[in-house]
């Protein structure tokens, strides 16, 4: 999976196409991702001695595959692609632009 958490998204298809938004949460064996204000969903808790009851919007995971990584510097998604550096290390590049990611 090429999305990690703290990279910028842009949703590709769903009910959410269009919004983006920080990963807060990457979950690879799944192959899901958490974005940060896309998939809300509402939950219910109940009341306790110590707190009142409460409706929680909290958001829900979503492929990896419904992800784009979003190119804040370009303004526009993008594929992600690897290269190995000259001294070794491999890094991750945005297919468009060719700008190295992390």
């Amino acid at each position: 999976m090429k999305i990690k958490k703290g990279d910028t998204v842009m949703v590709i298809a769903g009910k959410d196409k269009g919004k983006s938004g920080k990963v807060l949460a990457a979950m690879p064996k799944e192959n899901k991702v958490v974005v940060e204000g896309v998939n809300v969903q509402t939950k219910h808790a109940k009341a306790t001695q110590k707190t009142p009851a409460e409706i929680k919007h909290i958001e829900g995971p979503i492929d990896a595959s419904n992800v784009m990584y979003y190119d804040a510097k370009a303004k526009q998604a993008s594929r992600i692609g690897y290269k190995v550096k000259e001294d070794g290390t491999k890094v991750r590049v945005s297919k468009k632009t060719g700008n190295v990611i992390d």
